[in-house]
């Protein structure tokens, strides 16, 4: 049986709940819900837009914490609190996924999250290799 490894990226914050940001079990990574902290300061921005784009560079940061790259990742569920932030997200994701032949699958929805919150997301890997 594979051991899990818990994943953390230091800066980001996981502040009411005692969850790890990620964890690890043999070549799988699976991503707790990640939003758009700031990773230098730990402070959440209040716009959708930065919101956005730091989410999608915590996902990388986390996923390179598991010795990964973007390219092992192969789903995305996003969270968004109104339909609004949907084209902050999907500007971030054509930076990280500009080839329309090599992206992940992707379900986005707007749900009622915390209100601090404009997105989060999580999402899966594969570790090639690992």
């Amino acid at each position: 049986m594979a051991k899990r490894q818990v994943l953390t990226v230091p800066g980001i914050p996981h502040h009411q709940n005692p969850i790890p940001q990620g964890v690890k079990i043999g070549n799988m990574v699976f991503s707790s819900a990640i939003s758009g902290a700031d990773a230098e300061t730990g402070e959440l921005p209040e716009d959708a837009e930065t919101q956005a784009w730091n989410t999608f560079r915590n996902i990388r940061l986390l996923v390179e914490v598991a010795g990964g790259t973007t390219g092992d990742i192969a789903k995305m569920s996003v969270s968004i609190r109104d339909d609004e932030t949907r084209k902050f997200v999907n500007d971030a994701w054509l930076d990280m996924f500009p080839d329309e032949d090599d992206r992940p699958a992707r379900h986005t929805q707007a749900v009622n999250i915390n209100p601090r919150y404009h997105v989060q997301i999580e999402f899966t890997a594969v570790l090639d290799g690992a």
